[in-house]
């Protein structure tokens, strides 16, 4: 009897979180992910007066070569330092907490770094802050991933 239960409680959660994977995004999440995606085009197009609106004062910035705030990614997207060419999306994901949105993209980031075209596979986490009628980032970061994106 306990382990019929046990059974069924197992299935109840794989339906459960099958059906949550599968759900439609709400009106919040898709304007997440349109934010984001936006904010991929600003980056690739080193649009640093939009960016300079999208991240807030003191939001942070991970990349694998170290972590640094608004101005210094403000800088480093103007000078070309990096040059984000384009983020292919594979997969997104939101989850809305309170005044805040956290957003993960499966990509494959093509990219010229220190003169240098490379692509990686990511991880990234986008961490977004409801301000007034609109949304500030607050956390941008890059976590490598071993395979490819997918």
């Amino acid at each position: 009897m306990k382990t019929s239960i046990i059974g069924l409680f197992f299935i109840i959660m794989s339906i459960t979180s099958a059906k949550a994977q599968t759900s439609t995004p709400t009106k919040t999440e898709q304007e997440i992910i349109k934010l984001s995606k936006t904010k991929w085009d600003w980056m690739a197009d080193k649009n640093v007066d939009s960016l300079s609106v999208l991240f807030d004062e003191k939001a942070v910035f991970v990349h694998m070569g170290g972590s640094w705030g608004k101005a210094r990614e403000i800088a480093v997207i103007k000078s070309g330092g990096i040059h984000y060419k384009k983020a292919d999306i594979h997969a997104v994901a939101v989850n809305i907490i309170g005044n805040t949105a956290i957003l993960l993209n499966n990509i494959t980031l093509l990219a010229v770094v220190g003169g240098n075209e490379v692509s990686n596979p990511f991880i990234v986490t986008e961490v977004y802050v409801k301000q007034g009628s609109g949304w500030k980032m607050g956390s941008l970061s890059f976590t490598k991933i071993n395979q490819p994106a997918q």
